[in-house]
This record gives C-alpha cells, structure tokens and sequence, in this order.
C-alpha cells in the first residue's frame, strides 16, 4: 500500500499473484478519446486555454503509450470543469474510460478521515498534541511504542515512527482468497505493532505508515461512537453533496458504475483486480470517488467550506519531507507537492490496487485530478502519469 500520498504500489506478482505483492506496493463515448467540458455558467472562463488543453491531450496519449491502459484528466476552474481521456477502460471490450469514472481512491480517504478529525478538534473533543493514549488506552504498544509518547499530531502528520501494517505476512494470501477477506482494523493495529520496533522515536522524521490512519479512523470512531465512515459520509460527503463518493460497506467488493476495469501487472501482463474487499485499507484507503467529486472536495476543504479558519491553518501548518516519499511535504492529512512550474500545490493521491490517483488544487483554485486504472511497474510509466497531473497544473 506504499505509494507518493497514497496508500498502495505495486510489486511484481507471481501467475498467482500474492495479495501482499498487489497490496503492497493505489467519459462518454464522445469525449472519451477527445474531451468534454461541463458547467452551468456558460460565461465563465473554460479551464486552460486550447493550447493548454492540447499540452494535456499529448501527456494523456504519452501515459497509454508508455503502457497505462487508461487515462482521464478532470480539471475544474471558475465553476468549470473539463474532462480529457486516453486509452480504455476495458483492455478486454475496448471501451473507454467511461465519463464520471467511478474508481478505488486510495489514500485519498486520509484527505477525508483527516478534515473529519480536525472538524473534532475545533468542537473541542479532541486535542491534536495530547497522546493517543488518552483516547485509545493500551492500544498504541510495543517494541519502543508508548502511546503516551506518540500524539494525534504525529500520527496525522506520519512522524509517529510507527510500522508499515501492510508488510504483515496475513496480507499475503492469494488473490483468490483476499478478495473477500474481511479485515480488521484493530487486529489489524495491534498485529503491525507486534511485528517489530519502532522505526524512531516520535517527532524525529516523518515517514510514510498507513499504520497511522488505520489508528486515526479508530480514534473517530471512540471519540464519536459511530463508525469512522458514518462520520465521513454526514461531515463530509453529504454536505458537499459528492454523490460519487462513498466508502464501501462490509463485505462490497465491487465499485458502482459507471466505473473503468482496474489492473495490476501479473507476469508482465495486465491482470483485472477491480473487484475485491478494501476492508483492510479501511480509514487509510478505502473510498471510492470520481475526478469532479475529488476536484470538489479538496476545493472545498482548502478554500474554508469543511473547515474553520483555525483548523484549517492548523492542517496546512509545517509540513514535513517525507523520508519515503520523494517530492512530497506532509502536514496533517494534505500533502503540499512538488511541480515542474513552481505553484503552490496542496492536495493528496491515492494507490491502491487496480488504481492510481493524482489530486491536488492550485493557490488560484484550479483543482486537478488524474485518475488511471493500472499502478505501473515500470517507473517510466508511473512517470508518464504524473507528467499528466503536472501539466494540467501547470499550463
């Protein structure tokens, strides 16, 4: 589940694959293969200029031919929202990636999980520098872990030293038999801080630990008495009105349409991995959303409509370099990232199996998100797919 922001990456998998190589590592037909644009103010300016749109065009082209199976870019500006694609939704029947493409976010749902969490803190029922024990007793423990040390900062902000639950050997059934295993998160906790020490002390570094936001959700959860979806679903999605969003329940393996195929790379070939119970990425990386939703949410959150002035500052405040994520400044469940042109970018992105996502909103407020159904393998592909995203932030 190790990915840039988000929760996954891809390994390379055996003809029947490992889930924990696949776990490890997250437009209509007629302006599917060209674009589409859509809004309600027909006088407000397009995003990007045609030129622009045509930079995109060949970045989207670039990434199928580097060997993504399909590429969809949604960029919003002004009320705006323009859509472009390449390649297919469907290696099997050729089709394209359908529009309002449904797809598995990854880590994006730390973006969601995290504003919920500081929507608690400006309520006063949680405090972001007291430690994790005082909310979740006897849980945070282990080899150089003391849950009276580690705070809800720093698991926010990754600096809690805490190891990768997603290297646990119970992870590691085959493909078959994980489709449908249901996980749970605090086993899941309580296996990951048996499994070794802690990798520093915490405050020391910030790196990358799903272990973290597994812990957060479970935080939500004592702190509000309702599961940590629930508390997405009536903060956050609901009031936004993100009717593509959702986290799925217990149990569902499949997204709803409409929704593009999703694939792993499986001896060199790519092999469906749509449909499966993301029970174990759960508050780190279960959700499910479209490129406008995505756009929506994150302008949303950092243009003050999620949260308060304070709470916001407090999210965006000193971040820091992730050790194991190159390009990428952590604060508290929003990344500020790194582009070829200098802006200013927050947003997030998720890795999951099956999916790649690339999210972020410029200081002007043009919001970008890439979606693509295949994580790659091969770093030029993977880069290929980021060129997409710096391009339409950029031009």
């Amino acid at each position: 589940m190790r990915a840039a922001a988000g929760p996954c990456e891809s390994a390379g998998m055996t003809s029947k694959p490992r889930a924990r190589r696949i776990i490890v590592g997250a437009v209509a037909l007629a302006c599917a293969l060209t674009a589409c644009s859509s809004g309600a103010d027909s006088a407000a300016p397009q995003p990007l200029s045609d030129t622009a749109r045509a930079e995109v065009q060949r970045a989207l082209d670039a990434a199928v031919a580097a060997g993504t199976p399909g590429v969809q870019v949604v960029v919003t500006e002004h009320g705006r929202t323009w859509t472009a694609g390449a390649g297919v939704g469907s290696i099997e029947a050729e089709t394209p990636f359908p529009d309002n493409a449904e797809v598995r976010a990854g880590s994006n749902t730390k973006a969601f999980v995290a504003t919920v969490m500081m929507q608690l803190v400006g309520e006063g029922e949680v405090d972001l520098d007291a430690p994790i024990e005082r909310y979740l007793p006897r849980v945070v423990k282990g080899e150089g872990v003391d849950g009276n040390r580690i705070t809800v900062r720093n698991l926010m902000q990754h600096t809690s030293g805490l190891p990768e639950y997603l290297e646990l050997p119970q992870l590691d059934g085959d493909y078959d038999t994980m489709r449908t295993q249901h996980f749970d998160s605090a086993d899941l906790v309580s296996a990951a801080l048996g499994s070794g020490p802690a990798h520093f002390p915490p405050g020391e570094k910030a790196e990358y630990s799903n272990t973290n936001y597994l812990i957060v959700g479970m935080l939500v959860e004592r702190v509000t008495g309702h599961p940590f979806a629930e508390e997405v679903n009536s903060r956050v999605i609901q009031p936004l009105g993100l009717t593509s969003t959702y986290i799925p329940a217990p149990g569902d393996i499949d997204i709803r349409d409409p929704h593009p195929l999703g694939y792993e790379v499986v001896d060199g070939k790519p092999m469906d991995f749509t449909r499966f119970d993301p029970s174990w990425a759960s508050s780190a990386g279960a959700l499910i959303s479209n490129g406008h939703d995505l756009n929506r949410f994150f302008t949303a959150l950092l243009f003050e409509k999620l949260l308060q002035p304070a709470q916001l500052a407090e999210m965006r405040r000193d971040p820091k370099p992730l050790t194991n994520r190159n390009g990428i400044e952590y604060a508290l469940g929003l990344a500020r990232l790194t582009v070829p042109c200098g802006k200013e970018v927050w947003g997030h992105g998720g890795s999951i199996p099956g999916f790649r996502t690339y999210d972020g909103v410029t200081a002007d407020g043009r919001a970008v998100t890439v979606l693509a159904n295949l994580r790659p393998v091969d770093p030029a592909a993977t880069a290929a797919v980021q060129h997409v995203f710096d391009t339409a932030i950029c031009q």
